[in-house]
């Protein structure tokens, strides 16, 4: 693709974000207004987005379509964002899985599946979220760096929306997931080195290209917000309540933070009860810093360098570390790690027990899901919802030479049985 990129941009009105009126720095509470800005510049912690809801009812979010624009009175994207062409992601199907739970000793286990959003990810609904508020700030380009499911979401929402994209992803990502993001063409460039290598690249590169939103870096604040619905759609799907225990996958860290706020958000606004819950993250083992941290009872994250088939997760230095054990600690969860190894027998249990066919990422998931029963700090007795974030075709490599066949034939009704009695 040959692209000449503007880098000069101006924001020439106020933006309109609906509830959103400000952002606020999550460290000392410093306020400043609404803007393409991620640090804050008085306490240098993460800005995150402040609001006033006003009065939200269960009727103004059913009245919304079956996608997360149902929630747009709680996310800071314009009024009519449903009108402007984007994937309208979200509203995707949370399975009871009562044979899963069988095969955990839990009694009640439900699979939030989010294989089913336009790019097969969840990605899908953080990156509608800030392309919409990218638009209001006057940018025209979509970029990010990234593991691999963002890439996806990212240059399909662009081309949906008639954008340029960037995408910086790691130079040994899954052949599926460089396809799947090419297969946009948009500008796909990849780097030699893991994801912390690409992130630093891509906030030097978000510095010199003023018309860049990388949705991840710059516009972080609005991008984030994209999780909360998550949260808002579980809550929705099992009748108006959070569940008691719920288990989410860790890169970052934003996406176990967020659902933890959806929650909350829910529970302030009257739309749910006030009920406990707790939250637990999984990790591989091969880039676990936050379950490290967690494990030894310290409140600063030591990166690492990732080694594990669960790309999608190998963060090394994930920004929202700290803030995961703070949630995890405060909701009395836990954080758990599991091997490859484990990682793949969890793909396999989900899917010859429910039929959901998740990623490495889903496969960290479910492990961690036994692991933390089979030590006493998930409860089998209270319901348990998994977040399955990604579809299994985007990781084939990690069961390729682990499953196939049964056996090959000739064709023949007689050899076909022989193979099935001797199974």
């Amino acid at each position: 693709m040959t692209a000449t990129l503007d880098t000069n941009t101006s924001i020439k009105r106020t933006p309109d974000l609906g509830p959103a009126i400000g952002l606020i720095s999550k460290e000392e509470g410093h306020r400043q207004p609404l803007a393409p800005e991620f640090v804050s510049a008085e306490d240098f912690s993460p800005l995150e987005v402040e609001y006033d809801f006003g009065t939200v009812t269960r009727e103004d979010i059913q009245a919304g379509p079956n996608n997360i624009w149902r929630y747009k009175k709680l996310l800071p994207v314009p009024s009519n964002v449903e009108e402007i062409p984007n994937t309208e992601p979200g509203g995707t199907r949370l399975i009871r899985a009562d044979r899963l739970a069988k095969a955990l000793g839990a009694k009640t286990v439900y699979v939030k599946d989010d294989t089913g959003n336009p790019t097969h990810s969840f990605k899908d609904r953080v990156v509608a979220v800030a392309l919409a508020a990218a638009r209001e700030f006057g940018f025209d380009v979509l970029a990010c760096p990234s593991t691999g499911n963002l890439a996806n979401a990212v240059a399909a929402a662009a081309a949906r929306a008639g954008w340029q994209s960037v995408v910086l992803i790691p130079s040994n990502l899954e052949k599926a997931k460089i396809l799947t993001t090419a297969v946009y063409d948009g500008a796909l460039i990849a780097v030699d080195g893991n994801y912390d290598d690409v992130n630093r690249l891509a906030t030097q590169l978000a510095g010199d290209h003023e018309s860049w939103a990388f949705v991840n870096v710059n516009v972080r604040p609005y991008y984030s917000e994209g999780s909360k619905t998550l949260a808002f759609e579980v809550a929705e799907q099992l009748g108006w309540r959070i569940p008691k225990q719920i288990v989410v996958p860790i890169a970052s860290g934003s996406q176990l933070t967020k659902v933890d706020k959806g929650f909350r958000e829910f529970a302030k606004l009257g739309l749910v009860e006030d009920t406990a819950y707790k939250i637990f993250g999984a990790q591989a083992t091969g880039c676990s810093p936050v379950s490290a941290a967690f494990r030894a009872g310290h409140d600063v994250v030591q990166p690492v360098r990732p080694d594990t088939i669960a790309r999608s997760l190998a963060i090394g230095n994930p920004a929202d570390g700290p803030y995961v054990l703070d949630v995890v600690t405060r909701t009395g969860g836990a954080i758990e790690d599991v091997t490859d190894e484990e990682i793949v027998e969890g793909i396999r249990l989900l899917a010859r027990t429910e039929g959901v066919f998740t990623e490495t990422a889903g496969g960290v998931t479910v492990a961690t899901a036994k692991k933390l029963i089979e030590t006493g700090k998930l409860d089998p007795n209270e319901e348990i919802v998994l977040m399955i974030t990604g579809d299994g075709l985007k990781t084939l490599d990690a069961v390729e030479g682990k499953i196939g066949p049964m056996a090959t034939v000739p064709p023949s009704a007689e050899a076909v049985r022989k193979v099935l009695e001797g199974r």
